[in-house]
């Protein structure tokens, strides 16, 4: 028996890329493809006690906000999420998540939310792209809902540089590889990093000018062809990159990242600033211009090698390669302010009572999950900390995940 088609009215944004509506029997229903105000026919792909999960078939009245998807695969892939819309109703649209998941999960009543700063580059914006292998070695991403790999034939997100190699790779004879990821920098170096979790290093032939990496679980990055990283400039700053190590991906938006965060930071001369989850020390290079002291703290051991390359001109550092959970409980000072960027995950519990154990008037908090940010809100707002400030900032145009950039105050 086919999935039920339901007639219904689109009334908001929620979390993930879906739009909410209300099944006859009250119950949420979250719908893909959609926008608010539609009225749609949706087919119900999963049911719940408390909710439907549903994907629009047929907009009956569609918004003014709707546009005509780029990607022929928009609707399959698991990629976008939101290149139905109009660029500036994706930014309303993750203001509006943004408030609503510190509303209804962090517990706040008024949040300061500022206006979205926009990506100086809708698409063709990612440094970083990561592929998985369909069972015939082409690349793809996951389906949307799916564990399986929907090949693909376009993207509209990679990079320039990045979209020219990528149809060309060849991994029909890729045995051992799960991932294939592409990385391009500020020098227009560009590199190939293969994932798996065989032991032995795979063959390869390079028949373009890219260096070319290995990483498997539990063992240093190899480099296989080429440059052993990448190159990146900020503002200014110059950033090695190592293939295992964690870097933004949208380089266009990372000066007025920069800068906002340090726009709230407020750092002194005389201060003492803590770097959390610093990786290959974006912030702290900053940081270090401005204090008298900044302490790092980074847990992966390739981007903290890279740390200590990066900051290798500065005598007011410190870093500390552990988790923040390890650290931040047994730190014996007293910062001016504390930047935190955590993973999707959060910051850990036990790194967040260290952290407010600590009691730095100012905390920059930038997230790239609401709903994190949200539960650690909840956290802060128990320590006595406020929150002044909370700026969505566009690092993922076309999809659902929202970065932000908020300034907690202590009493």
């Amino acid at each position: 028996m086919p999935n039920p088609v339901l007639e219904v009215h689109i009334e908001t944004h929620a979390y993930g890329g879906e739009c909410l509506a209300r099944a006859a029997d009250g119950r949420r229903l979250f719908v893909r493809g959609a926008a608010p105000g539609e009225l749609a026919r949706v087919q119900v792909t999963e049911e719940r006690p408390s909710y439907l999960r549903a994907r629009t078939v047929e907009v009956l009245r569609p918004s003014a906000l709707r546009v005509t998807p780029r990607c022929v695969h928009f609707g399959e892939c698991g990629g976008c999420h939101l290149q139905h819309l109009k660029y500036s109703a994706q930014l309303g649209a993750k203001g509006d998540v943004l408030l609503e998941q510190l509303r209804r999960l962090g517990g706040l009543e008024t949040v300061p939310l500022q206006e979205a700063i926009a990506s100086p580059a809708e698409w063709n914006y990612r440094n970083h792209v990561q592929f998985s292998l369909a069972a015939d070695g082409r690349l793809g991403y996951m389906r949307q809902g799916s564990r399986h790999v929907l090949p693909i034939r376009e993207c509209h997100l990679p990079e320039p540089r990045l979209d020219e190699i990528w149809p060309a790779l060849d991994m029909r004879e890729a045995h051992g590889i799960t991932q294939v990821g592409l990385r391009t920098d500020s020098e227009g170096e560009t590199m190939v990093i293969l994932e798996g979790g065989e032991a032995g290093l795979p063959e390869v032939e390079v028949e373009r000018p890219v260096s070319v990496a290995w990483i498997a679980p539990g063992r240093p990055s190899s480099v296989l062809v080429g440059q052993d990283a990448l190159h990146y400039t900020v503002s200014g700053q110059s950033y090695t990159v190592s293939p295992g190590s964690f870097f933004q991906i949208n380089t266009g938006l990372l000066p007025t990242l920069v800068e906002r965060v340090l726009a709230l930071a407020e750092v002194g001369a005389g201060d003492t600033a803590l770097d959390v989850y610093c990786g290959v020390g974006l912030f702290s290079a900053f940081l270090a211009k401005q204090a008298a002291r900044v302490v790092a703290v980074e847990a992966s051991p390739s981007a903290a090698e890279d740390f200590e390359d990066n900051l290798a001109s500065f005598d007011n550092v410190e870093l500390y390669e552990a988790t923040a959970a390890a650290v931040l409980p047994h730190l014996e000072l007293r910062p001016q302010v504390a930047v935190v960027d955590p993973p999707r995950a959060g910051i850990d519990r036990a790194a967040l009572a260290g952290l407010v154990g600590l009691a730095p008037p100012r905390i920059v908090y930038v997230s790239c999950d609401p709903s994190t940010l949200a539960r650690d809100a909840r956290a802060l707002l128990s320590a006595g900390y406020s929150l002044a400030a909370l700026i969505p900032i566009d690092l993922f145009p076309q999809t659902y995940h929202i970065e932000s950039i908020s300034l907690w105050r202590a009493p």
